[in-house]
């Protein structure tokens, strides 16, 4: 992971703002709220100003990426990497059609805002038609300057290096890249949602799963893979996380479904909160000709979760 550099010089103020849509919250969007805490100083006030759905929901539904993060989520990671407020704007027809002019007038009427700290390629109002100059331009007028923060730099397992952004989180998700969504993020991925009625399956061959619903948002490859689980009262358990159509079965829908390793309660109760963190891809999903060679392999994958999530990860 490569550093970063801020342009213009570092002034002192007690409003800044940082706008994106931040899905993801990845180490370039920490950077960016870093900044404004660099210039807002530890007295100021650092607003993340994001948006919901992504404009492309309205403008292109059929190019709109798969959500990251619900809104809640993304929000509780903005104030853990500095945000003091989150304001979320309502993403319609009346907003998309504002020039960047416009947009950038409401929103300093809004906030009244001494900073605001992008990267250097941020875009914005119709068209996209606003940028970093733009605001610079706009800055002298409203009073209030301009920081910029340069891409930070990620070097992934394979030894490729990438800018940090949503767009390479999506990939690795939907390939399945685990670790390397631990680089781009600074933490490891974890769905949360409710445990919900599954078709049984494993209880029935004697390996009860809970079934998690995830909503609408994107979650990693169809594979099996070894992490964490967490229960409502914060206990933590190892998990084999499992993620598919159930081929052996025939099954179409596609499920997260995760057994608790040494787990003792029963998880065929259901409207309880789980989080389920992914460290390590295990392997493909498959199809056996048999039952008893499906729970050998899950016998197999149960030993290689104990020996991948190591007792130092589980004691974070």
């Amino acid at each position: 992971m490569l550093g970063q550099s801020i342009h213009a010089d570092t002034i002192s103020c007690l409003r800044c703002v940082t706008i994106g849509n931040f899905d993801g919250v990845h180490i370039g969007h920490q950077a960016l709220l870093r900044a404004a805490r660099n210039v807002a100083g530890p007295s100021g006030t650092v607003v993340a100003v994001t948006f919901h759905p992504h404009p492309l929901r309205l403008l292109r539904p059929e190019a709109a990426p798969q959500t990251l993060q619900p809104p809640a989520e993304r929000e509780h990671y903005l104030r853990l990497a500095g945000a003091d407020e989150v304001r979320v704007m309502a993403v319609d027809r009346e907003l998309l059609a504002m020039t960047a002019l416009e947009f950038i007038d409401r929103l300093h009427q809004d906030l009244k805002f001494d900073c605001i700290v992008e990267g250097p390629d941020f875009q914005f109002g119709k068209g996209r038609q606003g940028d970093v100059e733009f605001l610079r331009r706009q800055g002298k007028h409203n009073h209030f300057t301009v920081q910029v923060v340069e891409p930070i730099q990620v070097q992934l397992c394979d030894g490729a290096t990438a800018a940090a952004s949503s767009s390479l989180l999506r990939w690795l998700v939907a390939h399945g890249r685990v670790e390397d969504m631990v680089r781009v993020m600074g933490r490891p991925m974890t769905l949360t949602g409710k445990v919900v009625r599954g078709d049984q399956r494993g209880r029935e061959i004697g390996w009860p799963t809970a079934n998690l619903d995830y909503g609408d948002r994107m979650v990693p490859a169809d594979g099996v893979y070894a992490g964490r689980a967490t229960l409502p009262d914060g206990t933590r358990r190892r998990a084999a996380i499992s993620i598919g159509t159930k081929p052996t079965f025939g099954l179409a829908e596609r499920t997260v479904e995760a057994f608790l390793i040494d787990h003792t309660s029963p998880v065929d109760h259901y409207g309880w909160t789980l989080s389920l963190t992914f460290d390590r891809w295990l392997r493909e999903q498959s199809r056996f000709d048999a039952i008893d060679a499906l729970v050998e392999q899950m016998h197999r994958d149960v030993g290689r979760t104990r020996l991948e999530v190591l007792e130092e990860v589980l004691a974070q």
